[in-house]
């Protein structure tokens, strides 16, 4: 939540977060009581990006300050990813740290939910990251 957001700020320098769901209706389905989560995870992103601002690299590489992004890509578009990637790259500087996922695993109780059993398809990962780049994010973490 963006207020806890808030009192972290001056204490964290990397914030590695987690952009999940762009729909209310699957993260309720897909994570049972989150049906807020679009609304609190981008209040939070925009939050965590006011106060450190894109990732800084050190010269040997390591991260030392800023916001990033990781995006995991589930199948039939659950997750979003075409909608996650048009929000950051509205919202967010064009230079943000976006790690797009493709590690997906069907486990636990997906079998309970068809268009989830199934791993994601390289040709449905690919049109996430050129939609990504399409929209002039420039710092992006892919697979391919």
């Amino acid at each position: 939540r963006k207020e806890i957001m808030e009192l972290l700020e001056g204490v964290v320098d990397i914030y590695l977060a987690d952009f999940k769901y762009t729909d209310s209706e699957m993260s309720s389905k897909y994570s049972p009581g989150a049906d807020s989560y679009p609304k609190i995870s981008t209040e939070a992103l925009l939050e965590m990006n006011r106060q450190v601002g894109t990732v800084r690299f050190l010269e040997d590489g390591r991260a030392c300050r800023g916001l990033m992004i990781r995006h995991l890509v589930m199948p039939e578009n659950v997750s979003g990813s075409i909608e996650a990637m048009r929000w950051i790259a509205a919202r967010l500087p064009l230079n943000t740290y976006v790690n797009i996922m493709i590690q997906y695993r069907p486990a636990y109780r997906a079998h309970l939910f068809p268009e989830i059993d199934s791993y994601v398809s390289r040709e449905a990962y690919r049109q996430v990251v050129n939609e990504a780049k399409k929209l002039g994010l420039t710092n992006l973490d892919v697979d391919i």
